[in-house]
């Protein structure tokens, strides 16, 4: 008979109910101008968010919003937005781990269908494929959370 030193308590569960695209747009303004070659390559920066929301009391709806631009100079070679997302089942788990969990296991399980979703898009668009970096997400969250508590502060100095 084995041990159960777990006192009745469930083990943690994350679990990917659903995946899916809420929306995506490519925008090429130049084209077919700004498929010629050039003598470099456009310089490319890349915005990421992560959102979550409550749907039930262990279902969640995590969204990850990635925002490339390339430029040349000062004229726009193409944008691309997509916000991708997933229906997380999370059980078990201690409430100070809760957010940890959502902000940072849930995006880092979404990241390889949004990051080949950009590839694919920038290629389709007449560009080599955009391949993002692998993301942070634990420094994304420590640094959300060093924002929330340097407001909280702010908001809590007496004028």
């Amino acid at each position: 008979m084995a041990d159960d030193n777990n006192n009745g308590a469930s083990s943690p569960t994350l679990s990917i109910l659903a995946q899916y695209t809420k929306d995506l747009s490519f925008e090429n303004p130049g084209a077919p101008r700004s498929l010629q070659a050039r003598d470099k390559a456009p310089t490319i920066n890349i915005n990421v968010n992560v959102n979550a929301n409550p749907l039930s009391d262990t279902d969640f709806d995590v969204v990850l919003s990635l925002n490339a631009e390339a430029k040349d100079g000062d004229k726009t070679v193409f944008h691309t937005e997509l916000v991708y997302g997933g229906v997380f089942r999370v059980a078990g788990f201690p409430q100070e781990h809760m957010l940890p969990v959502l902000f940072i296991e849930c995006p880092r399980m979404l990241f390889p269908f949004a990051r080949q979703i950009i590839a694919d898009v920038t290629r389709n668009g007449g560009f080599p494929p955009l391949m993002i970096d692998p993301i942070d997400f634990t420094q994304m969250f420590a640094q959300r959370v060093s924002e929330e508590q340097a407001r909280a502060k702010v908001q809590a100095v007496p004028n």
